[in-house]
């Protein structure tokens, strides 16, 4: 069932002057994070930078799912890449652009064209995305099986 808005997310960070950031929300298994390898980091650990594409990603691939279902549309597989670009924008650091590239496959014989407006409709309505300044590409593909 879903909840009247607004509703209200909670996440905190804690950590002390070197090593590991910890990333909670209440209920949620702990994310342990730290610098990109762009900032000094190892690069084998979650960052800003990666956690920001991840939850657009994840962000669309629920939408889709939801979008999906209200339009009563079967589908087999979903992959959602996002390339977030960080750059210096009027001298302060930012994503100036996100890219984001999907691969949908359905069933052979599957409305294909359905499939596409589907994906065009997750990409307009995934409020991760709506939430960002960044200009956005996005590219979808259907592939029938």
């Amino acid at each position: 069932m879903i909840e009247p808005f607004p509703h209200v997310y909670h996440a905190s960070a804690e950590a002390q002057q070197t090593g590991d950031v910890a990333v909670n929300s209440p209920g949620l298994a702990t994310i342990v994070a730290g610098p990109s390898a762009q900032f000094g980091g190892t690069g084998a650990q979650w960052s800003p930078e990666t956690l920001l594409p991840a939850a657009l990603a994840d962000c669309f691939v629920l939408t889709f799912r939801a979008v999906s279902a209200a339009s009563m549309f079967g589908w087999q597989r979903l992959e959602c890449r996002v390339e977030g670009v960080l750059d210096r924008v009027d001298r302060q650091l930012r994503f100036s652009r996100i890219r984001t590239t999907a691969t949908l496959t359905i069933a052979a014989g599957a409305d294909a064209l359905k499939a596409r407006r589907l994906l065009d409709k997750a990409d307009r309505d995934c409020l991760v995305a709506n939430s960002l300044a960044a200009a956005r590409e996005f590219t979808g593909e259907v592939v029938s099986v």
